[in-house]
């Protein structure tokens, strides 16, 4: 018998690309994936992504979470928390709610933290009357 939502059984499964794989194209998934091949396109996960020390994406991620040990070239949007492992090199924009950088861990880009897009608007802007 299946859960409503299949939330819990998402939990469980898991989606690996293998080392010498190379996609080309979009991926969507709602389990967690595991990429140690290579991916040239977006993915977006709504559970959580590793890459490996041999995965490589070139192009955006999307996930809940994201653990980096290869290399990402694009933007990394996470709803929650992201690592960047010892190895791991990301070029390009990530947006995170926690970031973790490990020592030898090499990020090239801009960031932005904590706040989620609904907060973002709720902020006044400073502006100044004549």
């Amino acid at each position: 018998m299946a859960l409503k939502g299949s939330s819990a059984s998402n939990a469980t499964e898991l989606n690996f690309i293998g080392k010498g794989t190379h996609i080309d194209g979009n991926i969507k998934t709602a389990s967690s994936i595991r990429i140690d091949g290579s991916i040239k396109g977006t993915l977006i996960c709504k559970n959580t992504v590793t890459i490996g020390e041999n995965g490589a994406i070139e192009g955006d991620v999307e996930a809940i979470n994201a653990i980096v040990g290869g290399r990402v070239q694009g933007r990394v949007i996470v709803s929650e928390k992201l690592v960047l492992e010892a190895k791991s090199s990301l070029t390009g924009e990530l947006k995170a709610k926690k970031l973790i950088i490990d020592e030898g861990a090499v990020f090239e880009g801009t960031s932005s933290m904590g706040a989620t897009s609904t907060e973002a608007h709720t902020v006044p802007s400073a502006k100044t009357e004549k």
